[in-house]
C-alpha cells in the first residue's frame, strides 16, 4: 500500500500515542505532535478510515484507533507479546519507545558501518550529531552505540554511524567452564601454591581438601601474604572461603551481570548441583574475541 509522506506521518503518530495512552486519539494530538492543522489531520484520517487503516471510535473520550493493517503497512510487527528494547539518547532512556528494527545500510567501507533503526515511539528529539545506544535487544543481548548522522520522520527511523557493538552468547554458562580446573591443596604452603598457578598460567584456583572444593585463592592472595611478612601460613589460612557459585544452565550474559554486582573474578559453576568447573573475566573476553 503506497501512502504520501503525511499519512505515514499520521499512523505513526497515532501508533505512538496509543502506544502511550491506551486509548484513542484525538486528531487534534496528533496534530500537535506532527506539527500540522488539525482540519488537514480530519481529513486525511477519512481517507485512513476509507483504507482500513484507522477506526473511527465516537464519544467524549473518542478519537481514532489503529487497525492490524497499519502495522502492516509501516511494515511493524503487531505482536501480542513483546519485550522492549531500550533506545538512548545522550545517555538519556526515551520513554515509551523501543526498537522495532535495525538494518545495516553499509558493511563493506573499510572505516565506516551504518545502519537505521526502525522506532515504536517518538524520535523527534534526536538531532544529528546525538550519541544514541540501542539495547540489549531480548534473545542476544546486543547492544548498539553510534552517533546519528540522520532522522526520517515519516518512515520514524533514525540514520546513524555505528561506533561499537556488544553482543553476549546465549548459551549456557557451562558451555565456557574449565572442565576438572587446577586444585590447590588446602594443606599446600605459598611457595607450593605459587608454583602452581605460575607453571598453569592462572592467576587463582579452586582450593579442595578431603571434603571437596572448600575456596579459592589467587596470586593477589598470596601476594598481600607475602606483603605482610606472614610465610609460613598455608593456603587454607589465606584462601578466600565464600565461594560464590552459579547454575551451569545460566546464560553467560547474566554471568557477567554477576560478576559486576559481586565484584570478583572467578565464579564457580554447578551443574545438578555439583560443583564441576570455573568460569574467570578472562574466560568471557576470550569468548567474546573475534580475531
Amino acid at each position: 500500500m503506497e501512502l504520501t509522506p503525511i499519512q505515514k506521518e499520521i499512523l505513526t503518530a497515532l501508533i505512538n500515542l496509543y502506544r502511550t495512552r491506551k486509548h484513542a486519539i484525538k486528531g487534534e494530538d496528533i496534530a500537535e505532535i506532527i506539527e500540522r492543522n488539525p482540519g488537514t489531520v480530519r481529513n486525511q484520517m477519512q481517507s485512513l478510515k476509507a483504507l482500513g487503516l484507522v477506526e473511527g471510535v465516537p464519544g467524549p473520550k473518542g478519537g481514532y484507533k489503529a487497525t492490524g493493517a497499519t502495522y502492516r503497512a509501516l511494515s511493524l510487527s503487531d505482536m501480542d507479546k513483546e519485550m522492549n528494547v531500550p533506545l538512548k539518547r545522550n545517555d538519556e532512556l526515551i520513554e515509551n519507545a523501543t526498537v522495532a528494527e535495525i538494518s545495516f545500510t553499509t558493511v563493506r567501507h573499510p572505516d565506516l558501518c551504518n545502519a537505521t533503526v526502525h522506532v515504536i515511539g517518538d524520535i523527534r528529539k534526536f538531532d544529528v550529531g546525538d550519541n544514541l545506544i540501542i539495547g540489549p535487544t531480548p534473545v542476544n543481548r546486543l547492544v548498539i552505540r553510534g552517533s546519528v548522522i540522520g532522522r526520517d520522520d515519516t518512515q520514524n527511523t533514525i540514520l546513524f554511524v555505528i561506533q561499537e557493538m556488544v553482543s553476549l552468547p546465549k548459551k549456557p554458562v557451562k558451555n565456557y567452564i574449565h572442565e576438572n580446573p587446577i586444585m590447590i591443596p588446602a594443606t599446600a604452603t605459598i611457595q607450593e601454591a605459587s608454583r602452581i598457578l605460575v607453571t598453569n598460567n592462572i592467576h587463582g584456583a579452586p582450593v579442595k581438601d578431603k571434603d571437596g572444593i572448600v575456596g579459592i585463592v589467587t596470586l593477589t592472595d598470596i601476594g598481600k601474604t607475602l606483603a605482610e611478612g606472614k610465610t609460613s601460613l598455608k593456603i587454607k589460612d589465606i584462601m578466600t572461603k565464600d565461594i560464590i557459585s552459579i547454575d551451569g544452565d545460566m546464560p553467560l550474559y547474566e554471568v557477567v551481570r554477576i560478576f559486576n554486582k559481586e565484584k570478583v573474578g572467578r565464579l564457580m559453576v554447578k551443574v545438578n548441583g555439583e560443583l564441576v568447573g570455573l568460569i574467570s573475566k578472562t574466560d568471557i573476553l576470550a569468548k567474546l574475541a573475534v580475531y
